[in-house]
């Protein structure tokens, strides 16, 4: 007798097999009051090669230690010997202040053209108890060594000045050399709090 649930079969004479998924998780990193969270292909079980043609990066409540900093990524080609894949991207955010005095919609010049420096991809983020940023960045096909690395990202703060910033961010590590490992900071001060987590995303 077989086990059906919308068309698929999961059970039959005995047999029980569940589909896993596309995204696969591989790795959490828990800050607490670190310089920096680095993911690095090899080291501490993270996987960031070719078993998976996209990679998704999720940050959850991350809490600077100084009031209003950038959050920052910046990518390797040595498994984290040394940083600073000249990166392009483009940037624009929306926001609307707490008490309702102001919206926006706007490109930002934090974009970035060639540079070895870590990449701001968020709003500034205020440090009171309550205030934090959370979000996701997608990292496409980090091990080709034909073509660029393209990768994107949404994330929303709590602001500094009391306000809910969405801010987007894309572009690309312009290597043909494969990135394995990226190191996230802010531009000021300690990641206070927060988890960041790393998957797979198979199938794709």
């Amino acid at each position: 007798m077989a086990i059906i649930s919308n068309a698929v079969t999961i059970a039959d004479a005995g047999a029980f097999s569940v589909s896993l998924g596309s995204k696969v998780h591989i790795k959490t990193l828990t800050a607490s009051s670190s310089s920096t969270l680095s993911f690095v292909h090899g080291t501490a079980d993270v996987v960031l090669d070719s078993t998976y043609p996209i990679y998704k990066f999720e940050f959850i409540n991350i809490h600077p230690s100084n009031d209003a900093p950038l959050f920052r990524y910046i990518a390797s080609t040595n498994g984290g010997s040394s940083y600073g894949v000249a990166t392009t991207t483009t940037y624009f955010y929306a926001g609307h202040l707490e008490d309702d005095s102001g919206t926006f919609l706007a490109y930002e010049t934090r974009d970035a053209a060639q540079s070895t420096n870590p990449i701001p991809f968020s709003d500034t983020t205020g440090s009171d108890n309550d205030q934090s940023l959370s979000g996701e960045m997608f990292l496409y096909n980090p091990s080709s060594t034909t073509f660029v690395k393209h990768h994107m990202s949404r994330i929303n703060t709590a602001g500094n000045a009391e306000q809910s910033n969405d801010v987007f961010v894309s572009g690309y590590f312009n290597t043909t050399s494969s990135v394995n490992a990226i190191q996230f900071t802010f531009a000021s001060g300690n990641i206070d709090s927060g988890k960041i987590k790393l998957y797979g995303i198979k199938d794709s």
